[in-house]
């Protein structure tokens, strides 16, 4: 290993008396990395570590770590907290993860910020007895679906991560369940997480350690937690999977509103879409048009778009004036305070220029009801954020009689939610 160079991959290795299978395991590694020609720092995780499993680390060039409590949640949490590298693998330790695999996996790793070595792919295969197998399967489908994950072996532990992904700080899982909280929080940050073919086989010797009950049971307990997180709007891709969630009015709510976006939105050049999230609509504006939000995340996801992205606040935005032909402001004003939001959209938009204002009409009884239904269902979601509440009366004042605008469209949703279409003097 090469001190004076940074380190290329960081390997973290959680073990429990794995001391005979460390002696396969670490030189493989070691013999795999520096052929590709990377320097990796690997870690091996035991907190209760016997003398014998001290002696194959220290003869391998590996670093041991013991953290004082028990888990494996916490073997990969002391193993993240230490990692120097830009790219850090998890694997186990009793070479059921061929060494061999870090080749796909480094070659894969700037496709995504999560890698994971999957069984269960077009391509993957599980070397294992049929009952395990079966109950493996059933509990990726149940918690992959229920969690809306869209992967199909969120229980491997054969991953590849960009450093800067991992959301170390914010996971509370002790055990197994931390593999599936790892990828719930990640895709809450707008990171994204990509499968590739893998072959499982059995450990070579010992006992394992994970029991695929053991697991999911640790999986049961979290799973309503992670569920109010994966559906609350802390998500960075809530407004996109709610273009196809089975819940039929929220569904509805968002291909209406896309709808009739991109309808106006045509034929008016391009545009800033202040308040962008992760909607759909980025998707349908035309060439050379911009995504702004004010949170990191959601801009994260939004990069499959393929459009123009920059962080910044309504209050404040980062554009010269006149810039636009078109502006989109939907389901944005009602987060925020009045003071000087119509100033900025205002300023921006060029002389002739299309705004296309969205926000719940709180004159309408039917809002109010929809509302109300809205935050028992889903109280995570969007029950509480709405500070200042406005009316089409308002909003004609201000934009048609104060500022001498004209009135193009007004559509609504459901009698509930409205949306403008005013053409600036």
């Amino acid at each position: 290993m090469d001190e004076t160079k940074p380190f290329d991959l960081t390997i973290i290795i959680p073990a429990l008396n794995e001391a005979e299978n460390l002696a396969v395991l670490l030189p493989q590694v070691r013999e795999i990395l520096e052929s590709i020609g990377l320097n990796p720092e690997i870690f091996v995780i035991d907190e209760s570590a016997n003398d014998q499993t001290r002696e194959v680390v220290a003869e391998n060039h590996g670093n041991l770590i013991c953290p004082p409590t028990r888990g494996y949640g916490k073997a990969l949490q002391a193993g993240f907290e230490n990692a120097h590298a830009d790219f850090v693998v998890t694997m186990d330790a009793d070479l059921s993860h061929p060494p061999e695999f870090l080749r796909a996996m480094w070659e894969a790793r700037f496709t995504a910020d999560g890698l994971i070595a999957s069984r269960y792919v077009s391509g993957g295969f599980a070397d294992m007895p049929l009952s395990r197998y079966l109950l493996s399967k059933t509990l990726n489908i149940f918690f992959s679906r229920g969690l809306d994950l869209k992967l199909k072996d969120m229980s491997s532990g054969y991953r590849m991560y960009s450093r800067r992904a991992i959301p170390n700080k914010s996971v509370q899982g002790e055990d197994f369940n931390v593999l599936q909280e790892i990828l719930v929080r990640m895709l809450l940050d707008g990171y994204q997480i990509k499968e590739i073919p893998f072959h499982y086989k059995p450990r070579k010797m010992g006992s394992s350690h994970a029991r695929v009950l053991k697991f999911g049971l640790s999986y049961l307990k979290t799973f309503s937690k992670l569920w109010l997180l994966r559906n609350s709007i802390s998500s960075a891709d809530y407004d996109s999977r709610a273009f196809d969630t089975w819940m039929i009015p929220q569904r509805y709510w968002q291909r209406m509103r896309y709808k009739y976006i991109t309808q106006l939105v045509k034929g008016k050049g391009k545009c800033l879409d202040v308040g962008c999230g992760s909607s759909r609509i980025i998707k349908a504006l035309p060439s050379g048009s911009v995504g702004l939000d004010i949170l990191l995340r959601k801009l994260r996801f939004s990069r499959q778009y393929q459009k123009d992205l920059v962080q910044g606040s309504l209050l404040h935005l980062p554009v010269s004036n006149q810039a636009f032909p078109c502006l989109v402001c939907s389901q944005v004003i009602e987060h925020i305070g009045r003071e000087g939001v119509f100033n900025e959209l205002d300023r921006v938009l060029e002389p002739g220029g299309f705004l296309i204002l969205g926000t719940p009409d709180y004159s309408k009884w039917q809002w109010k009801v929809i509302e109300w239904f809205y935050g028992k269902i889903l109280p995570q979601a969007y029950a509480d954020e709405h500070i200042t509440h406005y009316s089409y009366k308002e909003l004609i004042q201000e934009f048609v009689k104060n500022r001498g605008y004209t009135l193009k469209a007004c559509k609504y949703i459901l009698q509930g939610e409205l949306i403008l279409g005013l053409q600036k003097p």
